[in-house]
């Protein structure tokens, strides 16, 4: 991927990045607190459509068609924005790398004991099949886990195809658009945060795993994780202490560009009016509120501004240090 030009060209791309982030982070984190004149979603029915430093307007960036305070809107959606973001990737970068590692490492010959044989297919299937996607991914890690623990006298073991399910998950998920999949899931059922944080990393984990075992193929085969089988290690320790660290490598660059992703895809669900509840600030809520008032730039201008700078800081970060010298 070709970077855009600005990271290519402005001396310190990547300082002028985390400057942003970090600005964006103390925002999110001291909205409650912060001395706004007005909170959000609190309407001013006399001050409707106002423009930003209207004359003797408290309202300071202007107010949208239902008189609601920009400035509150703008500084409480940060949070909202960021807080499911970063949840959401950081929760699909870790289901990904554990389900990615574990298949590229054990590919199809795991044998786990029956029990966390049967734990593991489960909690796949439940992940996949069934609501509460989180919970059956922890039902799975729980079950592959127990086979690198197990006691000496091992009961009857049960043969499980991992690599051939994660990538058949995998495939399953990429061959829908990743919008539509969340659209279809999201306008099924009334969602809160949480619902809408569950559904983000279940679309979300698979280009992780994708990283993490092809990543693990290489790895898996490089002296440091023979040693460690050579030294009679279990296989689940030598996959958690040792192989899986090295695996992840390829996260620290996909990471940003996941969580800008993630960013758009929330901001694009809030436009369209899903996911959230209404009274629950966001910047696509903000930019929809513009189709009501078509001349009101400054509706656009604010959280299309942020959103834009957003992903331009995540996509420099993605770059290697060294690529901004």
């Amino acid at each position: 991927m070709r970077a855009a030009p600005w990271v290519t060209l402005v001396p310190g791309a990547r300082t002028v990045a985390l400057g942003w982030l970090a600005l964006l982070g103390a925002l999110a984190l001291l909205a409650p607190v912060l001395p706004l004149p007005y909170p959000p979603a609190q309407p001013d029915l006399a001050h409707i459509s106002l423009p930003p430093f209207a004359a003797g307007s408290t309202h300071w960036l202007g107010t949208d068609p239902q008189g609601r305070d920009v400035l509150a809107e703008l500084v409480f959606g940060t949070r909202t924005a960021l807080g499911l973001s970063v949840a959401a990737a950081v929760l699909a970068s870790a289901a990904g790398a554990l389900l990615g590692g574990a298949a590229g490492f054990w590919r199809n010959r795991l044998r786990l004991p029956l029990v966390s044989g049967v734990g593991l297919l489960g909690g796949l299937w439940w992940a996949l099949a069934l609501p509460g996607a989180g919970a059956g991914l922890v039902v799975a890690v729980a079950g592959l886990a127990g086979s690198g623990w197990a006691p000496a006298r091992r009961p009857p073991r049960l043969p499980v195809p991992l690599d051939a399910v994660v990538l058949g998950a995998t495939a399953l998920l990429g061959a829908v658009p990743r919008l539509v999949l969340v659209v279809v899931l999201a306008g099924s059922v009334a969602l809160g945060p949480a619902g809408l944080l569950g559904v983000l990393v279940l679309t979300s984990w698979a280009g992780p795993a994708r990283l993490v075992r092809a990543e693990m193929l290489r790895v898996g085969v490089q002296p440091f994780v023979a040693a460690a089988r050579a030294l009679g290690l279990p296989p689940g320790r030598v996959w958690w202490r040792h192989a899986l660290p090295a695996a992840c490598a390829p996260l620290r660059t996909a990471f940003p560009l996941g969580l800008a992703g993630l960013l758009g895809l929330e901001s694009t669900l809030s436009f369209l009016g899903m996911g959230l509840p209404p009274e629950v600030p966001s910047w696509g809520r903000l930019l929809n509120t513009a189709r009501l008032e078509p001349t009101a730039w400054w509706l656009v201008a604010g959280p299309g501004g942020l959103l834009l700078l957003t992903m331009l800081a995540l996509q420099a970060l993605s770059r290697p240090a060294s690529a901004h010298k």
